[in-house]
């Protein structure tokens, strides 16, 4: 027993939706929760290859995110993680990502944590603080020393009135770095302000004011330190609430209010920000360590038009703070003071157009933005969408504009099903976050990183199964009692073709788009070739009632031919919106949701199963591609669910396993070739019941038939054909054990270079392990085991090797891993 350590070629997976989800550090490493793991990317890298690594280690999905300051001395970056496990991790990670551990763990609150906040110092670095809140009312204080996290301090906040504290901000009190200032914000109206001193090892926070204003819940908080010619000035608190505005607040040293606070407690025009509703210019008066502090009313920031979920300050490097906020009017916005009258204004926004917002919440245009970064210099910033994928700009000196930049997508729920185009060019995935994405590697311009480049289905229903029918058409099934078949278009194909160098023919034939109707569920092609012809404006116009006598052409199809005509991979804007794949056919005749299917390596029939509870609805259907017709009758085996499907690579046998813990091989038609009648049936295949099968490549053209099943049992089966008076028999041959229930299986359809088939095994607990089997009688020859870093967090849900011609004699193989974690990966193993 050995371990292997591939190459990984690609990690995709989609963010958490939390505002508190993500960080970025000094050093250039945007980390950010997706499920339960943490996910690694560099986004400036000369090569854009996306998420790094992927780190595991919490077993509840992640909330909070945040990297620790560095100091010099330090070698390593650390990084601290809270997750509805109830745990805190903090993790130490290497400059170039190689060595990335978990140091230490710990207990932090009784119910989910809900934020984080690290201590913002603006003089010498002092001791390293943290305080997370919890859904159990309090807020804790920790102190970072010698990789371990100590805790400090429990905060109450269910005192009446009772809240959930969903936003934090930590900092030193201007230059003072023995007093620190705690800013707490949740399920009220208020902000509550808190002060400490740092005494020996001691700190104890105690409350110190009340800020209100604010008409909802506070969802972040944010400190920054004003810069002037003499010195450090006031600290700003920004806060962002689901009242749809920005409030800024002044921490100022003294007893003297500052002049911009003392000079609006008599401005007429103090009303004039919201009708009938004026700002508090309240000034609220601390004292700690016998120096007197006064917080007041800034400004209202105006702008959004829903909740703001973030905001962060940027301080530059000649003084001037910037502030980014990201709302769920799918915008971001920064504003800044105008240097002569000190007013606040967003000077920078960016995100979804107007005219996009609401159509569908198939297309991602609902749902806002999440949270928003700033890189360490402020030239680069980031949201994450509704989508679960992220949104990137670059700033442009030269233009003197933000320039929109590759970022990473992924699924953001169990990825149910995988599979290879038929000749291995791209990667098909679906998932229970309703979608279908294409996965190709760029490699046009001398690029080599693996991309999102379409997005063919964004669906109503949980995906479940998947298939490529040829190598432009593919087949899904969702928790819906009918199939979907999709092909190509046009506009997708010359993208391919332009970054992948795919080389596809009969382009010209293809549908020119596609998109969702409103209030449907299938995708409809559309034709955007003309767009000579102007857009129709006023009573009647529209598609179909032209006045003008020429074709009228939808503004949103036309579009997306300037939206696909890149040299990059497509934004997740352009992947939302103009990569769908028009819908060619709808198959029906099962009773409930599609539980698998399985297309023939020939491309002309299609079986599939849904869920049953009976005999009567556990049959398999079979339907031809020509007509897109069912072959009647159904095939009859099953009593219970049947979980996976698959063909014999010669299309002579199909194979069904079920939860029913059967398995059963049928045999085609000689003459009707769309026919199959069943051959063998294992009522007690497995002791439990059985999750996948997959069938080995013989040795020879007429050698052995064999594959094999895996089960909730913990085993792997291998069964090998016999000819017993002149007809086919399988017969159990080799029993492989595993500590966890077996959940997905896959054999390379071709013999490895010592002449084995090679088994690629996953569980339930999300280890990976690759077999050599003799391919006369299916004895273990060689096994290894992938190391833990490189196996998901959760169960493996299904293997598929990546299509190869014997003759072709690849220099390695690849194998695409979907798991229940959300991440998706792909693996190259040079040596089987």
């Amino acid at each position: 027993m050995t371990e292997k350590s591939p190459k990984v070629e690609y990690l995709s997976t989609g963010a958490n939706r939390h505002s508190s989800i993500a960080d970025w550090s000094a050093d250039g490493v945007l980390a950010f929760g997706a499920s339960n793991n943490v996910a690694l990317w560099r986004p400036e890298s000369s090569s854009p290859k996306g998420i790094n690594t992927v780190l595991s280690g919490h077993t509840g999905v992640l909330k909070v995110v945040k990297f620790l300051p560095r100091a010099k001395e330090d070698q390593v970056s650390y990084l601290v993680t809270g997750a509805d496990d109830l745990k805190l991790k903090l993790w130490s990670i290497n400059g170039d990502l190689s060595e990335c551990k978990c140091l230490h763990t710990v207990d932090s609150h009784s119910t989910p944590i809900t934020s984080l906040a690290v201590l913002k110092s603006w003089s010498k670095p002092g001791p390293v603080i943290l305080a997370s809140g919890g859904a159990d009312e309090t807020v804790r204080i920790w102190k970072f020393d010698a990789g371990q996290i100590h805790p400090l301090q429990t905060i109450k906040t269910n005192r009446e009135p009772r809240y959930i504290p969903l936003s934090l901000a930590l900092t030193t009190l201007g230059s003072d770095s023995n007093t620190l200032v705690l800013a707490v914000g949740g399920t009220r109206k208020t902000i509550h302000v808190y002060a400490a001193s740092v005494l020996d090892e001691t700190i104890e926070f105690k409350p110190q004011a009340t800020l209100s204003g604010h008409e909802d819940w506070i969802r972040c908080l944010d400190f920054t330190l004003e810069r002037r010619d003499d010195g450090p000035g006031d600290l700003l608190l920004a806060s962002a609430s689901q009242d749809k505005y920005i409030r800024l607040w002044r921490l100022h040293e003294g007893t003297q209010l500052p002049e911009l606070s003392a000079a609006a407690a008599s401005d007429p025009l103090r009303n004039a920000y919201l009708p009938g509703k004026a700002p508090s210019n309240k000034a609220h008066r601390l004292r700690v360590r016998d120096r007197d502090f006064s917080i007041t009313f800034e400004a209202l920031l105006l702008g959004h038009e829903d909740w703001i979920y973030s905001v962060q300050w940027h301080l530059g490097a000649d003084g001037v703070s910037k502030l980014l906020s990201t709302s769920a009017d799918n915008s971001l916005a920064i504003w800044e003071p105008d240097p002569v009258t000190g007013i606040w204004a967003s000077t920078t926004r960016l995100g979804e157009i107007s005219r996009d917002k609401g159509a569908t919440t198939a297309t991602g245009s609902i749902g806002g933005f999440w949270t928003g970064l700033w890189r360490a210099d402020g030239k680069s910033m980031v949201c994450l969408g509704r989508t679960g994928s992220w949104r990137r700009w670059d700033y442009s000196e030269t233009n003197e504009r933000w320039d929109p930049a590759i970022a990473v997508t992924g699924h953001t729920k169990a990825i149910t099903g995988i599979s290879w185009s038929r000749n291995g060019a791209y990667l098909l995935s679906t998932s229970s976050d309703q979608t279908t994405r294409l996965h190709a590697a760029w490699t046009a311009g001398g690029q080599n990183t693996w991309h999102e480049m379409s997005r063919p289905q964004i669906h109503g229903y949980d995906l479940n199964c998947i298939d490529s029918l040829r190598d432009t058409e593919f087949v899904s099934g969702a928790d819906e009692k009918l199939m979907r078949v999709f092909r190509e278009p046009r506009a997708v194909a010359r993208l391919l073709n332009k970054l992948c160098d795919f080389g596809q023919s009969g382009v010209e034939e293809m549908p020119d788009a596609a998109n969702i109707p409103v209030l449907g569920l299938s995708n409809k092609a559309v034709d955007a070739e003309d767009t000579s012809a102007p857009e129709i404006a006023g009573p009647g116009a529209g598609p179909g009632n032209n006045q003008g006598g020429g074709e009228t052409v939808d503004t949103a199809t036309a579009a997306l031919r300037s939206a696909l005509d890149i040299d990059r991979p497509p934004f997740e804007d352009a992947l939302s919106k103009y990569t769908l794949w028009p819908e060619i056919e709808k198959l029906y005749g099962h009773g409930y949701e599609i539980s698998c299917l399985a297309v023939s390596n020939d491309g002309t029939l299609i079986a599939s199963a849904c869920k049953a509870s009976s005999v009567n609805h556990a049959v398999i259907r079979l339907f031809e591609t020509e007509r897109w017709t069912e072959v009647k009758p159904p095939l009859v085996a099953h009593s219970l669910t049947a979980t996976r499907l698959r063909f014999s690579p010669d299309d002579r046998f199909l194979l069904s396993v079920g939860r029913d813990r059967q398995w059963a091989v049928f045999e085609r038609d000689a003459e009707d070739r769309t026919k199959y009648a069943p051959l063998q049936l294992n009522p007690k295949g497995h002791a439990r019941m059985i999750l996948d099968a997959a069938w080995a490549p013989s040795c020879e053209e007429d050698g052995p038939r064999a594959f094999a099943t895996a089960g909730r049992d913990k085993q792997v089966k291998t069964w090998l054909a016999k000819d017993i008076e002149g007809k086919l028999a399988f017969s159990a041959a080799t029993t492989i054990p595993s500590k966890y229930p077996v959940t997905a299986i896959d054999i390379l359809r071709t013999r490895n270079r010592d002449g084995h088939s090679v088994l690629a095994v996953g569980n339930e607990a999300g280890q990976l392990s690759i077999y050599s089997l003799n391919t006369r009688d299916l004895s273990i020859v060689s096994e290894v085991h992938l190391d833990e870093s490189l196996c998901p967090s959760k169960a493996v849900l299904q293997l598929a090797w990546r299509p190869t011609k014997a003759e072709e004699r690849p220099e390695g193989h690849d194998l695409a891993i979907a798991s229940e974690d959300t991440c998706l990966r792909i693996y190259h193993f040079d040596d089987i």
